[in-house]
């Protein structure tokens, strides 16, 4: 199976979380899971991304950091996704070595060429659709996956609102990877097992 799968993790990590997340990993179409965790204390997250680390490792799930790139190594992640506010890609990618740097791109090529010259990894674009997770993010456009695609190598992931009946049309204009979170966490209707199901 193809893994086009970027998946984020919920807000807030429960009990209950480790065992969905194992289920969810077992279909075999992620690619990469992000830890993205804003309110918890640096000692908690370090708890949790070492449980994480053995799930992710267990199905070859390529595990991100959120922002925190000298968290990289405490937990033994495969690399790092930094926003534009979160800091020096310079530095970041010097302390990071061989290991993945994402970067988020916006709408931008602006952004897209200086995360190129800091030798990202990924280019990160969104949002695309309305999303719960940043309801105030900046709008992106499939134009810009066009664009992109023709310019730079790197894989392009795209990110925002994206659920079972949008996330083709992504994939078609050059996306090669789709972030999704809330759909498969916060989905009133399906469980996170069944949810993840829905993107091949």
């Amino acid at each position: 199976m193809k893994k086009i799968v970027y998946l984020i993790s919920p807000n807030e990590i429960g009990k209950d979380f480790y065992n969905s997340l194992d289920r969810v990993l077992s279909f075999g179409n992620v690619k990469f899971f992000q830890l993205r965790l804003k309110k918890n204390k640096l000692i908690d997250i370090i708890k949790i991304a070492k449980k994480i680390r053995k799930i992710t490792y267990k199905y070859k799930v390529n595990f991100i950091i959120n922002d925190n790139y000298e968290l990289v190594s405490k937990v033994q992640a495969d690399g790092c996704h930094m926003g534009q506010l979160d800091g020096s890609l310079k530095l970041a990618k010097k302390k990071l070595r061989t290991k993945i740097l994402g970067v988020t791109c916006h709408n931008s090529i602006a952004l897209a060429i200086k995360a190129n010259k800091n030798k990202a990894n990924y280019l990160a674009f969104g949002s695309f659709f309305k999303s719960k997770l940043k309801p105030n993010a900046k709008k992106a456009n499939l134009r810009i996956l066009d664009q992109v695609k023709k310019k730079f190598k790197q894989p392009i992931v795209v990110i925002g609102g994206i659920n079972n009946l949008n996330y083709k049309k992504l994939i078609k204009s050059g996306a090669k990877y789709i972030a999704i979170s809330s759909y498969i966490w916060d989905n009133p209707k399906l469980k996170p097992e069944i949810a993840i199901r829905k993107f091949k």
